[in-house]
């Protein structure tokens, strides 16, 4: 075994979506010696940095952590594929760049769980702090951050047609989803600068890089985080092929190991560390440091169907030989002067509704695609055509992450629950009716489209529920197996500030700590939830009281 005595005052595991906020942040202040350890590779892979890249990210392997769930009770017994980044940046490398926050209530929401100091009017800062907002700073928004957040350079007239569907179907045009009201259709804004991605490794990493006191490793797997008695001193890791060890700095009483993997990531290395489930860590033969039983469990995603067309006209983003010219076109416009279609996020417009079941707001989500969409984009879909993706945002459906071995190679077990709950169900089955009545609209008539799935024969809610369980999908947003809660929550695995209960030096900061999901993409809010870590630490480091 390697043993390297680093002593660094933080060390931070995993350099995706707040991991790469975390080391930025922290190694502003030249005192600090900060050290990020990244399973996967450099963000080098340009696809990342294209924005219609991302309709072929999900074929490379090696930018990907390449899971799937367990197979699905409700949804036939699929194994899902469930796309997270693996490379600089994490899932902001990979991701479709919409920059949402979800709504207001959503995070009072948290607050009525236990998660004190969460509201919205708390959080609102730290939105506007890491924004560089289009337009500038107001109310709503910041500028001068380290995320841009733009206006789509380029758009489809499929979208276009889309968003002027909306008062067809009864529905208003909102022209910014992040503002008090946000029920509606329109486009969306996207994390990018320059009609390129603007990931966490772009907007964040970049600029700290050249730092003497922040050292970045790539290609580190964390095998399981080192303690002395409760306190977290290190971490282990598997470092081209062979095990080494990082070590903070153990003469400094507020050096911390701070784990930002991931919904999936971070609850397993907690698991493998020994903390989580008793009987779960026994049954893998793994020493029992601390027993917390919230580790892995309380698992939630946005589930997502799509209603797709085909269609006769030639517009949007189609794999057909008629398309040729319009990408030839592209490819200059891309080169020269960053727009045209290379620089589209693909799912460029979309809206938040209400089902009959809504009570703190709209819950379902629109993502409209310019394009026939299978597999994730991993299979080639030939032709012309569009479609809506239909999210429930709020669902009542729980699942967990577990350990399927003791070996730190092998992927947990993830078990989402899709559709467990009826609601959810009909919640779906609402928002696919919904999107219907969108895509019947007039503004369509000149594209002759015809629905592919669910199929025009697929009326009743019973055929529309089938359709789901054939084919229902994740949307990429797993967040809560870590999550934030009182003293009195015995499935709360970390407190108000992150830190994880019953051991010292160690805090979890990514989507995992969220109780309940936002109403919406998870991106921002994960990148909310680094920056506000980042103020905690930094007031313990120097001996003040954290703000909450």
């Amino acid at each position: 075994m390697n043993e390297i005595q680093g002593k660094y005052d933080y060390i931070i595991v995993g350099g995706g979506s707040a991991g790469a906020v975390l080391a930025a942040r922290l190694s502003e202040n030249p005192a600090l010696k900060i050290l990020m350890l990244e399973a996967g590779t450099k963000d080098t892979n340009p696809l990342i940095h294209i924005p219609f890249g991302l309709s072929l990210l999900s074929r490379f392997e090696g930018i990907g952590w390449g899971y799937h769930t367990a197979p699905q009770k409700e949804l036939y017994d699929r194994e899902l594929f469930w796309p997270r980044g693996k490379t600089l940046g994490g899932s902001s490398s990979v991701n479709a760049m919409c920059y949402i926050r979800g709504q207001k209530e959503d995070y009072d929401y948290w607050v009525e769980q236990g998660a004190a100091g969460w509201g919205f009017e708390d959080v609102l800062p730290y939105f506007k702090r890491s924004e560089n907002f289009f337009k500038g700073e107001d109310e709503f928004h910041g500028e001068g951050g380290p995320l841009h957040v733009s206006q789509l350079k380029h758009t489809s007239v499929l979208s276009d047609a889309f968003v002027e569907a909306a008062s067809h179907a009864d529905f208003n045009v909102v022209d910014d989803f992040n503002r008090d009201i946000r029920e509606g259709i329109g486009y969306y804004h996207v994390t990018q600068v320059n009609g390129q991605r603007c990931s966490t490794a772009k907007g964040y990493l970049s600029q700290a890089l050249h730092r003497n006191n922040l050292t970045v490793l790539t290609g580190v797997a964390a095998e399981k985080v080192l303690f002395d008695d409760n306190r977290a001193i290190g971490v282990q890791v598997r470092e081209k092929g062979k095990i080494a060890r990082y070590s903070i700095n153990r003469e400094a009483a507020n050096s911390e190991v701070i784990l930002c993997g991931g919904a999936i990531n971070s609850p397993q290395l907690l698991m493998l560390s020994g903390i989580g489930p008793r009987n779960e860590l026994e049954d893998k033969g793994i020493y029992v440091m601390n027993d917390l039983p919230g580790v892995g469990q309380n698992l939630q995603d946005h589930l997502d169907a799509i209603v797709q067309f085909t269609c006769k006209a030639r517009e949007g983003y189609a794999i057909a030989a008629g398309a040729l010219p319009s990408y030839l076109k592209a490819s200059y416009d891309y080169l020269f002067h960053r727009k045209g279609i290379y620089s589209s996020n693909v799912a460029e417009a979309g809206g938040f509704v209400s089902s009959s079941l809504a009570t703190r707001g709209p819950d379902i989500q629109f993502h409209f695609l310019p394009a026939i969409l299978d597999d994730h984009g991993r299979k080639f879909a030939f032709g012309y055509g569009y479609g809506v993706h239909v999210c429930c945002l709020y669902p009542k459906s729980r699942g967990s992450i577990t350990l399927q071995s003791s070996h730190p190679a092998d992927h947990p077990l993830i078990d989402p629950g899709y559709l467990t709950e009826p609601e959810d169900r009909q919640v779906m089955i609402e928002g696919i009716r919904m999107a219907r009545k969108l895509l019947a609209a007039p503004t369509f008539d000149k594209f002759e489209g015809s629905e592919l799935h669910p199929g025009t024969d697929a009326e009743s809610d019973e055929a529309l529920l089938e359709f789901l369980r054939e084919r229902a999908e994740t949307i990429y947003h797993p967040i809560g197996t870590c999550k934030m809660g009182s003293d009195d929550d015995p499935m709360a695995v970390v407190d108000n500030q992150l830190k994880v209960r019953g051991v010292k030096g160690l805090r979890v900061v990514d989507a995992s700590v969220m109780p309940s999901l936002i109403g919406g993409n998870t991106n921002a809010p994960t990148i909310m939830i680094a920056e506000r870590a980042v103020d905690f630490i930094k007031a313990e480091h120097e001996g003040l009281t954290a703000p909450i």
